[in-house]
């Protein structure tokens, strides 16, 4: 008799635990949320406000560059080189406030690795343009094409303009340089032609009406994605690892825009600002803001050590911009003369990592679906 209560108390004790345990987690994002929080108005007003016009922005800036690229090809003068230069920093500007959204189509299509894979493998361009053979949609082909091997075409064969246009103009060479460039260029408007055209076609009505807020719902999907790129691409990528974060030395030769020389910051401050305004709802046309994260964390009245979290996100980002704007436009020279101001950078867009990853997810209820792989 003594033997069936205690185990009867035992079950019931067991039952007790499992039933705290389960309540304590505070549920998965598997569940759906109940807050109230109006997130078909957010997703609506991520896809027509800011995805979508960014995007439509993006694809112009893109065509402008093929246009000079086709006109530098067929009379390669340095006034031609010029202008590509231009275009092509517009376009690889513009692309900053694209390269987060890294859903639909665009994830099918490895977008932004294809676009943007930094350093561009010099050796394989060679080997491709003197064979003339090359698949830019293989994956082993990721790190010679996108806007890196631009950037080494019209800025690094040569240290001056008049070299670099021989390339183009010698009959040894003009035939494979000429036409690696234009389909480099053309490649870029493909891509941004196919992920426009999806997003103005069926898939703005999926992304818009997924509101389930599981890990399959929209808001848990592009989230993450933004937090990914803004810790992998952002954070580590344009500043960590040329800083040499995450190697006993510095690497300035990972940094973006590596032979432009010109234009490194400017990518950087254009990348912090575009997650901001994501961050914020801000409207890619207008300075009005719509529902979006930071609303989001108002309506949930989120705070941290009594202050609103959004504002601590925001004050965040605005100390990033601040250091980010200390640097050269050289980044590789900034690492090789001052490596501090690099470093420096790095922590304070480290900073909002722990505000957006921990802080912000655990209020939305959202689960982290990446590996972290570097420890933070």
């Amino acid at each position: 008799m003594k033997r069936t209560k205690v185990w009867g108390f035992i079950i019931l004790l067991s039952l007790i635990v499992f039933a705290c345990s389960t309540s304590d987690n505070g549920g998965s994002s598997s569940e759906e949320n109940n807050d109230n929080f109006n997130r078909s108005a957010m997703l609506i007003n991520w896809a027509d406000n800011i995805i979508i016009p960014a995007y439509t922005s993006f694809n112009a800036d893109v065509a402008v560059m093929v246009q000079a690229s086709s006109v530098f090809t067929e009379t390669p003068t340095e006034e031609n080189l010029q202008n590509l230069r231009s275009a092509w920093k517009d376009a690889y500007v513009s692309f900053q406030t694209v390269s987060m959204f890294e859903i639909g189509k665009a994830e099918e299509l490895n977008f932004r690795n294809r676009l943007n894979v930094y350093p561009t493998d010099v050796t394989s361009i060679e080997e491709n343009i003197g064979n003339n053979t090359y698949n830019f949609s293989l994956p082993s082909n990721i790190a010679i094409q996108g806007f890196p091997a631009i950037d080494y075409l019209i800025n690094g064969l040569a240290s001056t303009d008049a070299e670099i246009v021989a390339f183009y103009n010698s009959e040894s060479t003009a035939t494979g340089y000429n036409g690696y460039l234009n389909e480099l260029t053309n490649t870029v408007l493909e891509l941004s032609n196919t992920v426009l055209n999806d997003w103005e076609g069926s898939y703005r009505s999926t992304f818009v009406t997924g509101t389930s807020s599981s890990a399959t719902g929209s808001v848990d999907k592009l989230v993450n994605d933004f937090l990914f790129y803004y810790e992998k691409s952002l954070r580590a990528g344009k500043i960590g690892i040329p800083a040499g974060v995450f190697s006993v030395d510095p690497l300035p030769e990972k940094v973006e825009a590596l032979y432009s020389k010109e234009i490194g910051k400017e990518l950087l401050l254009a990348a912090i600002t575009a997650s901001q305004n994501f961050f914020n709802g801000k409207s890619f046309t207008s300075a009005s803001e719509g529902e979006s994260l930071k609303s989001y964390l108002d309506f949930l009245n989120t705070i941290k050590n009594g202050d609103d979290l959004s504002s601590l996100i925001n004050n965040q980002f605005e100390s990033s911009k601040t250091k980010a704007a200390e640097l050269g436009n050289d980044l590789a020279l900034q690492v090789t003369t001052d490596n501090s101001k690099m470093t420096e950078t790095y922590d304070e867009l480290q900073r909002n990592v722990i505000l957006l990853k921990v802080d912000m997810l655990q209020a939305l209820s959202i689960n982290v679906d990446f590996v972290d792989a570097d420890g933070d």
